[in-house]
């Protein structure tokens, strides 16, 4: 069981919570905290195990979400056993997709893969090879609004719960986003470095030493959405744009794999546009 809170700071939280899990029977395993005095705010993920926990799934929700009123915060609760049902979006680059989809049949990921929904249809066979059912959305630029109506369409079908963009290449809009608010990119540079398109040319030209990639969650203002983990990969002055983007598809797959696996496992908080991540 994983709790995350996040309330106005003050003296005794840190007891309050940990007296509510024990009184209800509850033996923790994890508790990490952070205070943000500039906000004064007090963010808490505690994770501990149901054996022996005096209250039913339902009676938690409740006592949660009392227990936020109180604190006048806002509790998040996750079940380390459901596993939660993803889409992943692509367009025709493969490397992160078949990362993430090799960690799920491994069992390093903590998700089902239900969908993947791609506006070519380059990625079909892939798909089909690790079972996985495959959409094919084009996305024509005066039909946009359709295309993404027929998307939202099918995360309501599958039950979707995160939306991960492998390569999506798609701006996504702010209806979409109101919508379905839950989505994580990944962004080829250190950002936020080198937004937008062609970061990698941009970075060669610019001359720069080190490159990167980035893993955030989705907002309306592009590639500027809350950071969740940033790979780097270092370069010389030998390498060209293709050796960039050569070492940047690696820093690309360790970077959205390890969002997805933290944001999986509740070790994310989203506060004031910026991320609390507890390692």
């Amino acid at each position: 069981m994983i709790l995350q809170l996040t309330c106005p700071d003050r003296p005794g939280l840190v007891s309050e919570l940990a007296g509510w899990i024990a009184r209800n029977g509850g033996n923790i395993f994890h508790a990490d905290h952070h205070t943000d005095s500039g906000a004064g705010l007090f963010l808490s993920r505690i994770e501990w195990g149901l054996e022996n926990f005096n209250l039913d799934r339902n009676a938690i929700l409740l006592s949660a979400n009392k227990l936020a009123v109180q604190l006048k915060g806002v509790v998040n609760l996750r079940f380390s056993d459901q596993i939660p049902k993803v889409a992943i979006l692509v367009s025709k680059q493969s490397h992160c997709l078949l990362d993430l989809l090799w960690r799920c049949r491994t069992g390093e990921m903590p998700m089902e893969v239900s969908l993947v929904i791609s506006n070519h249809m380059n990625l079909e066979a892939l798909c089909r090879d690790f079972g996985v059912s495959f959409e094919f959305i084009p996305v024509l630029p005066d039909r946009k609004q359709e295309s993404e109506n027929t998307i939202l369409n099918f995360l309501n079908k599958y039950e979707i719960k995160l939306v991960i963009l492998a390569k999506y290449m798609q701006i996504l809009s702010k209806t979409f986003l109101e919508s379905f608010p839950t989505v994580i990119n990944i962004h080829h540079s250190f950002l936020p470095a080198f937004k937008g398109a062609n970061p990698y040319q941009r970075a060669w030209e610019r001359g720069v030493k080190m490159i990167g990639a980035t893993a955030h969650y989705v907002t309306e203002d592009l590639d500027d959405g809350p950071i969740i983990a940033q790979t780097i990969e270092y370069v010389g002055h030998r390498d060209e744009v293709d050796d960039l983007i050569r070492k940047g598809r690696d820093t690309e797959r360790m970077a959205l794999a390890k969002a997805v696996r933290l944001h999986l496992r509740g070790q994310v908080i989203v506060y004031r546009g910026r991320t609390a991540v507890f390692e």
